[in-house]
């Protein structure tokens, strides 16, 4: 039989890990999925999945990730149940993670968290500011390895934004010039 679960999202809140009685590290969180499709108001739903991650990995989970980052994970279903204090039975389904990938890096997850007071949903718009031609979010030509900086450099006065912004002329590329 095959119980594999691949899901990608946000984290609703910060990991909590506790500790069981023999000492083994358990860490649970809840992972924001969005839906393909949208919703009638053009909106994407979400699926709120429960998760649990063990021992050593529910340490390094919980050190390296807070509420919003975005991580992958790889696990299986499991359905458990238990009888809770008023003895009706509780039944529950989550994820039982055997594996994760930090999907952003530690600037870019500050970034969000911290240079983010307008209210766009806990993501960050790198859409051009006014007066910023380069949709890239910066300015002059490093390989767009700014991760959004929009700061004025000091060559951001010499070299222009997008070299091929505004001049009206066409771009005459032959097959021979292309890498592929």
């Amino acid at each position: 039989m095959i119980n594999r679960a691949v899901l990608t999202g946000r984290l609703t809140r910060d990991p909590e890990v506790r500790y069981t009685q023999s000492g083994a590290a358990v860490g649970s969180f809840t992972l924001a999925v969005d839906r393909q499709f949208t919703n009638q108001q053009g909106q994407r739903e979400a699926d709120f999945i429960n998760c649990v991650i063990w021992r050593k990995s529910a340490e390094n989970f919980a050190n390296f990730t807070h509420k919003g980052s975005l991580v992958g994970i790889e696990g299986r279903i499991q359905t458990r149940n238990y009888e809770n204090q008023q003895g009706q039975r509780v039944y529950v389904t989550e994820v039982v993670v055997e594996n994760f990938a930090l999907l952003e890096s530690r600037s870019q997850s500050d970034q969000r968290t911290s240079g983010n007071t307008n209210d766009n949903g806990g993501y960050n718009n790198n859409a051009p500011q006014s007066g910023s031609a380069n949709p890239f979010g910066g300015t002059g030509n490093n390989g767009g390895n700014n991760a959004g900086n929009t700061a004025p450099s000091s060559q951001s006065s010499q070299t222009p934004a997008d070299p091929f912004a505004g001049n009206g002329e066409s771009i005459d590329i032959s097959d021979d010039d292309l890498p592929f």
